[in-house]
């Protein structure tokens, strides 16, 4: 799967991996919807690309994008995992659960620095950490890396295998004594805007721990955090994927008792969210979400994540309003 499609020139970004894996669990979540096996089939396609051309068995690596394979990022890595884990759950294939474990394990071994966290980015083929950035959070081993680190709980819950826990448990410590400084993090707004994005990570990598009274209370006041600022900045750039974000933490917040559903800042966010989706003759946008929007001018991206995260909280927000039992955890995308 492509990063994104550019409208401007009308062509797609090189295939990423950490899309893939995205869009992989989405097709999951979207056949346990709507029980259409075209989505299982979909899911199954690409999680065989990552399994048996991305993965690199000899160095065992999963690569940023393919031509070239030029870096891994930790992140990404998480993302994939939990995309493996999902269609291993929904098919039973032992390949895909195989795989997953091995990525694990290279976010084990391979990002680990001797500060004990875990670097960001490598470069390849020799695994060497490059340089961090305060200013570009994905360049960072901060708060959001919580998303991905979420990866060895599933990991843990789908093997038992007691080696993924503590590494999860170290990013948890970490990101529960600095989440609050990861916002602002910037001088230009916009660029908080692209921060909020990524702090909607740390909120989603709590899920799995929202008994522990410091995660219950963090999750509730990242979430306040996080909707004081996007209103803010909204009139100037607002991000599709942030409302979708947002959304879906409130909502599960909700669902496991411990954050009461703010149903007008839902409405709102769901509103605003729901206009974000492209309705056009061409058929490589149509049905999508643009990224982003400043002021009034959408801008020219239309990309699969946006559209995995923004289906996937509507779809949420809908059937929570219409009383229906709750996806679980594992099928957040």
């Amino acid at each position: 799967m492509a990063r994104y499609y550019r409208t401007d020139v009308c062509r797609n970004l090189p295939v990423s991996t950490e899309i893939t894996g995205y869009v992989v669990s989405a097709f999951v979540y979207l056949h346990s919807v709507t029980q259409d096996p075209r989505y299982l089939e979909r899911a199954v396609t690409g999680a065989r690309f990552l399994t048996r051309t991305a993965w690199d068995a000899a160095s065992r690596t999963m690569p940023f994008e393919l031509e070239p394979a030029g870096h891994s990022y930790f992140f990404d890595c998480g993302i994939i995992v939990r995309g493996l884990l999902a269609v291993w759950r929904a098919t039973g294939e032992q390949e895909f659960l195989d795989i997953a474990v091995a990525t694990g394990d290279s976010m084990l071994r391979d990002f680990a620095s001797d500060g004990g966290d875990y670097h960001p980015i490598l470069a390849l083929p020799g695994k060497q950490a490059t340089e961090r950035d305060t200013l570009r959070w994905s360049r960072t081993a901060a708060c959001y890396q919580l998303k991905s680190a979420m990866a060895w709980w599933d990991l843990f819950e789908g093997t038992q295998e007691a080696r993924f826990v503590e590494p999860y448990e170290r990013v948890l410590e970490a990101s529960l004594l600095t989440w609050r400084s990861f916002l602002p993090g910037h001088p230009d707004r916009h660029k908080v805007m692209d921060r909020l994005h990524a702090f909607s990570y740390f909120l989603e990598g709590l899920l799995p721990r929202v008994k522990d009274p410091r995660c219950a209370a963090a999750l509730r006041d990242g979430i306040a955090c996080a909707a004081i600022r996007l209103r803010d900045i909204a009139p100037e750039f607002e991000r599709s994927d942030v409302y979708a974000q947002l959304l879906r933490a409130r909502l599960y917040a909700d669902w496991l008792g411990v954050v009461p559903l703010d149903v007008p800042a839902a409405e709102f966010e769901a509103e605003r969210l729901a206009a974000f989706q492209v309705a056009d003759a061409d058929p490589r946008i149509d049905g999508g979400y643009w990224f982003g929007r400043k002021g009034t001018e959408w801008l020219p991206y239309v990309n699969p994540v946006s559209a995995a995260f923004a289906g996937q909280a509507l779809e949420l927000w809908e059937s929570g309003r219409r009383g229906e039992v709750q996806p679980h955890r594992h099928l957040l995308i």
